[in-house]
């Protein structure tokens, strides 16, 4: 094992596995990541959310692009990032809710190639409702989330798949 290996290796267990992503750049610089080549990592919640990134770190300063994978019944407890976040549903319906209260049954559903920013300290939650669901966020790190009610953990109660 080389001391890159390590390094990631420890980067994955200090930061929840967010730095691990494939796609070497060619001679030129060009980038490409193919979709057996994405790199998810499992939240360590036990909530079944996966977490990739796909270019940059987001605890670095710097643009990151990273994706979310919701399973069904899966969404966030209210929270806001310090940095304006651009997010895309690349699969599934995403449902997101705006404010300080938990309220699925107040959630505006987005699907595949819909667009949402997320303004910097604005206060939302979101997740997946019937379907597993896969949303694409850039931003600029370093990155951070801060919960409303953090002793309630990041995730609300399962929803019925």
């Amino acid at each position: 094992m080389d001391i890159r290996t390590i390094a990631a290796g420890l980067r994955r267990a200090i930061l929840g596995g967010t730095v691990a992503h494939a796609g070497a750049p060619d001679a030129q610089g060009f980038v490409r990541t193919h979709l057996d080549e994405v790199e998810w990592v499992a939240d360590a919640d036990g909530s079944g959310m996966k977490r990739a990134v796909i270019a940059g770190d987001p605890s670095q300063p710097g643009l990151y692009v990273i994706r979310v994978h919701f399973p069904a019944g899966t969404m966030s407890l209210n929270h806001f990032h310090r940095e304006d976040r651009y997010a895309t549903v690349i699969s599934g319906t995403w449902w997101t809710g705006t404010g300080d209260e938990f309220d699925p049954d107040k959630t505006i559903p987005l699907k595949p190639g819909s667009y949402m920013k997320h303004p910097a300290g604005a206060h939302h939650f979101d997740g997946a409702k019937e379907e597993e669901t896969v949303v694409q966020i850039i931003g600029e790190g370093p990155s951070q989330t801060t919960r409303l009610r953090p002793e309630l953990g990041g995730y609300g109660p399962s929803l019925p798949a």
